[in-house]
C-alpha cells in the first residue's frame, strides 16, 4: 500500500511540475539581447576595477618592499 501512496504522490508532482513549467513567460529577443549586453558590461567594469585594485596594491606592496630592504 505505501508503494502506491508513493506512486500517486510521484504522479501528482509531475502533474503539478507540468503545469508550473506552463505558467513561464519567456523574454523575447531584445530583452535577452539586452539583459546579456548589461550582464557583460558589468562584468567587464568589475574585473576592470578588480585588475587596477590588484595593480595597485601589487605595487604598493613591492615599494614597500623596496623601502624596507
Amino acid at each position: 500500500m505505501a508503494e502506491e501512496a508513493k506512486k500517486k504522490d510521484r504522479a501528482r508532482w509531475f502533474r503539478e511540475m507540468k503545469s508550473e513549467l506552463k505558467k513561464i513567460v519567456w523574454s523575447d529577443r531584445k530583452t535577452v539581447v539586452k539583459d546579456t549586453g548589461t550582464v557583460l558590461l558589468c562584468s567587464l567594469l568589475i574585473g576592470a576595477c578588480i585588475w587596477i585594485f590588484d595593480y595597485v596594491l601589487v605595487n604598493g606592496v613591492q615599494l614597500l618592499i623596496t623601502f624596507l630592504t
